[in-house]
């Protein structure tokens, strides 16, 4: 599969060398990553699997510089195996804990022919964990984390954020992270690191500011009553007439105030004070009623360029043809499939980037 990588952009992982034992999820997310930046990535699965979730073809091995398929309950298995883990910087694995030692290929087995590998183990709980060998998915990592109860309408279930958030932001982005700083301790000198990435610890840390607000009395546990989870009117999406969305996140105060003049609300007596909580859910249906009057397309015509920081709520399909995300190159085409381009982008630092 490809790569996902824009012409004329640097590849800084070049020559760091990755072995990935087959799984689904995070690890090759994390996988992914690390190939898209230029790492060679050899994954290794069991004879007859496919690239394949649910029967689908699964964009997230791209980039892999070889697929092994190898069995590796078999002696001629696992020495091949090895053999790859000791010409490596980093391994990644996401079987339940014990798993790869009862395989022959726990850190200690690695360790004995690579002593400097990072060595990265994604799970759900983590390795030490009462709940360490018990099954679960993104849905229960973020319930368990407090952060799912922060998500939604206070009148409804909590919805799940897609796998977004312990999947991929919790488990195989911290997992990208954690090995690359277990690759600098090695070649500093310091040895061989076991990575233990769990998606619980990931999906808790992405919560660490709402944390903090509600330890210091700023955050309520009550959904749809804080300015950030679409308690605010500034802070959230509305219907407008077409049926499409719009995404409003008038944060600061000249934001905000712009927002007003678009609106036609400058100088409104409802919407003077901005932080009134009192006052949101009347400033809120106000501006349900106004956003109804108009199409999607005439209120992003409406705010173009006013800095109000007000978007339209775009679809897969119309976000892979928007015109911004095009020029951009946030989206490509490739083995007969739309995807996300590679990120970060990486560029010389006299050859890229920002235009001065």
């Amino acid at each position: 599969m490809g790569t996902g990588i824009q012409r004329g952009q640097m590849r800084p992982l070049k020559g760091l060398r990755v072995v990935e034992f087959g799984g689904i999820g995070p690890g090759p997310f994390a996988g992914m990553m690390l190939a898209d930046a230029g790492a060679s990535v050899v994954r290794v699965e069991r004879p007859g699997a496919r690239g394949e979730v649910f029967g689908l073809r699964d964009v997230t091995w791209r980039g892999r510089a070889e697929i092994l398929r190898l069995d590796l309950k078999t002696v001629e298995g696992r020495a091949q195996a090895l053999a790859v883990v000791g010409r490596s910087d980093a391994l990644i694995e996401g079987f339940r804990p014990g798993v790869m030692e009862r395989l022959g290929l726990g850190p200690a087995d690695c360790h004995a022919v690579n002593p400097g590998l990072a060595y990265g183990r994604m799970t759900g709980w983590g390795q030490e964990s009462p709940k360490a060998l018990e099954v679960g998915h993104d849905i229960n990592y973020l319930a368990l984390s407090g952060n799912l109860h922060a998500i939604g309408s206070p009148d409804q279930p909590p919805p799940p954020p897609i796998n977004f958030v312990g999947d991929y932001g919790g488990g195989g982005m911290m997992l990208a992270f954690g090995l690359l700083a277990a690759v600098l301790r090695a070649r500093a000198g310091d040895g061989g690191t076991v990575v233990d990435a769990a998606m619980l610890d990931g999906a808790a840390l992405q919560g660490a500011q709402m944390m903090g607000w509600h330890s210091q009395g700023a955050w309520s546990d009550r959904r749809g009553a804080n300015f950030l989870d679409g308690g605010a009117p500034f802070y959230r999406c509305y219907q407008t007439a077409c049926g499409g969305f719009v995404s409003v996140g008038a944060l600061e105060d000249r934001f905000y105030r712009n927002f007003l003049e678009v609106m036609d609300l400058a100088g409104d007596a409802l919407f003077d004070v901005q932080y009134d909580q009192e006052r949101w859910p009347r400033q809120a249906s106000r501006l349900e009623e106004l956003f109804g009057n108009h199409a999607r397309e005439e209120w992003i015509r409406r705010f173009s360029g006013r800095e109000a920081c007000v978007e339209p709520v775009l679809t897969l399909e119309e976000a892979r043809a928007w015109p911004a995300n095009m020029a951009r190159g946030v989206f490509c085409e490739q083995d007969g499939m739309w995807q996300p381009a590679a990120a970060p982008r990486f560029f010389p630092a006299n050859g890229g980037g920002r235009k001065e």
